[in-house]
């Protein structure tokens, strides 16, 4: 077994509405409360920083499942969304929903197609930060699959 380890350095000045850093291997940011949530809103704070992981880790877990399936990929993006629900006060992460944006080259087949759309899929569940969410915060598709 191989286990990674990842640090990450905070610091915070007082009280909810003050601005902190964090420093975590190449990111180095300011850290407050969202504007959303009645904060400052200078930095990012921790609902980004979840979708951000959320995304960047279903968008490079599909990336590899295409080039191991040596697909013909033209080009792929993504763009996703955070939903929290505020109810009484208390705030929580319901889901997030990937839009994922694939597109094949022209001269890609119908097979290529279909097996495109199983790695999509499976992505989600290959993806390690999807995992670690599983059961707290739902995972949504919205995929959009084509051909040059």
């Amino acid at each position: 077994m191989t286990v990674h380890t990842f640090h990450l350095d905070a610091s915070w000045p007082g009280g909810r509405n003050e601005v902190g850093v964090m420093e975590a291997g190449n990111l180095k940011t300011e850290i407050s409360i969202p504007p959303e949530m009645d904060g400052p809103g200078i930095g990012t704070n921790p609902d980004e920083m979840l979708l951000g992981a959320a995304a960047t880790c279903y968008l490079i877990t599909v990336a590899a499942m295409i080039e191991r399936a040596n697909l013909p990929l033209s080009r792929i993006s993504l763009q996703s969304e955070g939903k929290v629900d505020v109810t009484n006060g208390i705030y929580t992460y319901l889901k997030i929903i990937h839009k994922p944006f694939v597109k094949l080259k022209a001269d890609a087949t119908e097979k290529d197609m279909q097996q495109l759309k199983k790695i999509v899929h499976a992505a989600e569940s290959s993806c390690m930060i999807s995992r670690a969410v599983k059961g707290n915060v739902a995972i949504e598709l919205e995929e959009d699959l084509s051909f040059e």
